[in-house]
């Protein structure tokens, strides 16, 4: 490989003649080979397009200020803009668990950006002094967090999470009227409709999506403009607003950005970034309760409850031959496993803000965007290979329900509830329908006992 020098305030530095970054990223490549994972992994490809965002934005609003001349001003957009729709993204080369205030990766962008604004300017352009013009890695970085999981979190998995709840609602719908046995500590319970337990996923996924819509909104406020601790030293007092208002512009037109009323708060803390993991915890484990639901209902199909057939998608074993396994749902419990894991790295993380600057930004922010991609990409396999192909196995409900003592708690109003438990054990106990055990032991006849212990009404609820 060949190499060129480059120089910076500690001396020089050899570089990959072809890269475009320069002698901070390379400092940054050499002092950090700590896990292999770059910012332009599949999970952080998102920070690495905001970092071309803000600088596009930046230079935009610094030509506003008149800061910086057009010339530089246009090239730098230019550069960023390669930058943002990841046209470079293998020239961010940095580990993520790098220093803590993510500077490597600010200056990462600052050099690659200002090496391709330089080409396109045919003058030379500065990777500090203007493509960083009026900003710091310590509110960048923040910035970059906030942007990044914005994107990832609308763009990707709030879709995702819309069309489960859509599939699952469906499904509720072609379902309606389907009778089962209803469960307790996994033990039989009342009867229920099938679709009640398939509205009820929708109903926490529901819940969780307000959540996070609620929370997406707090990403929009944006850290820029607070450079170096807060004060917003070297920048303009209208920087701030003018960057929001460019960045709105750029991103979409439709997303209003706003500077945040308090550097100080968005430089020290990752409030709004705990906040959104917790909610992807919370997400997580919906996703596992319903998974955990999936795989007991498909158990079997001999020996287990068979309620319902998951599509089969592969060989289950290596040794038992026909035997196929619920992989979907298994996926789906193990991403969420993970998610639950990210959330305590980032709460951990965020302790760490001390004074005025929180020193474990990068790898909240590769958590954080983890998180969200996960659940994106488990919601979305749920959805297609498990939700929407699962057929029901009517008759083993039936069954099911047939054989279930519990039936007789429709008759507690009537008989009270130590007579209604002698019959439940006595029908246990003989293996005989409830109905007969009833009859014999209340004198009722069975015509009145098959309206009051009717399934389908037990699961509609109320007095029989």
């Amino acid at each position: 490989m060949k190499f060129r020098i480059e120089k910076d305030s500690l001396g020089e530095v050899k570089v990959p003649s072809k890269a475009l970054w320069g002698a901070q990223t390379q400092r940054a490549v050499n002092n950090f080979p700590i896990s292999g994972i770059k910012m332009d992994f599949p999970f952080t490809k998102s920070f690495v397009s905001s970092l071309g965002l803000i600088k596009d934005a930046a230079a935009k609003a610094n030509l506003k200020l008149k800061l910086i001349s057009a010339k530089k001003s246009k090239a730098i957009s230019r550069a960023a803009k390669e930058v943002w729709k990841e046209k470079h993204h293998h020239q961010f080369p940095i580990d993520v668990f790098q220093t803590g205030s993510g500077t490597s990766s600010n200056m990462n962008a600052n050099e690659v950006i200002a090496s391709l604004a330089t080409k396109f300017a045919k003058t030379q352009i500065k990777p500090n002094d203007d493509v960083n013009m009026s900003q710091s890695s310590n509110d960048v970085i923040p910035t970059a967090i906030k942007i990044s999981a914005h994107m990832d979190l609308t763009k990707k998995m709030l879709p995702a999470l819309d069309e489960l709840i859509e599939a699952i609602e469906k499904k509720a719908s072609s379902v309606k009227g389907t009778i089962k046995t209803g469960r307790t500590h996994l033990m039989d319970a009342m009867p229920i409709d099938l679709s009640e337990e398939l509205l009820a996923w929708s109903s926490q996924l529901n819940s969780s999506k307000e959540m996070l819509v609620t929370i997406s909104k707090k990403l929009l406020v944006l850290p820029q403009g607070g450079t170096a601790v807060g004060s917003g030293i070297n920048a303009h007092k209208n920087f701030a607003k003018y960057f929001a208002k460019e960045m709105s512009n750029i991103y979409d037109k439709k997303t209003k950005f706003e500077p945040s009323k308090n550097f100080y708060h968005e430089l020290s803390a990752q409030d709004c970034s705990v906040q959104l993991s917790g909610e992807l915890k919370n997400l997580a484990i919906i996703l596992m309760k319903i998974s955990n639901d999936l795989r007991w209902m498909n158990s079997g199909p001999l020996t287990g409850l068979s309620e319902i057939e998951l599509k089969a998608l592969q060989p289950g074993s290596s040794i038992m031959p026909g035997k196929v396994n619920p992989v979907i749902p298994e996926a789906v419990a193990m991403a969420s496993v993970d998610v639950i894991g990210n959330d305590t790295s980032i709460a951990v993380a965020a302790q760490s803000g001390s004074f005025q600057l929180n020193v474990m930004l990068p790898v909240i922010a590769y958590n954080l965007l983890k998180s969200i991609n996960l659940m994106s990409g488990a919601m979305k396999a749920l959805s297609k290979n498990a939700i929407k192909s699962f057929k029901v196995n009517y008759k083993n409900l039936e069954t099911s329900l047939s054989r279930n003592p519990i039936l007789v708690t429709a008759l507690n109003p009537i008989i009270g509830y130590e007579n209604a438990a002698s019959i439940a054990k006595k029908a246990y106990k003989e293996n005989r329908p409830i109905i007969e055990v009833a009859a014999e032991e209340t004198g009722m006849s069975k015509m009145q006992l098959k309206k009051l212990l009717d399934p389908s009404k037990i699961a509609k609820g109320g007095l029989q």
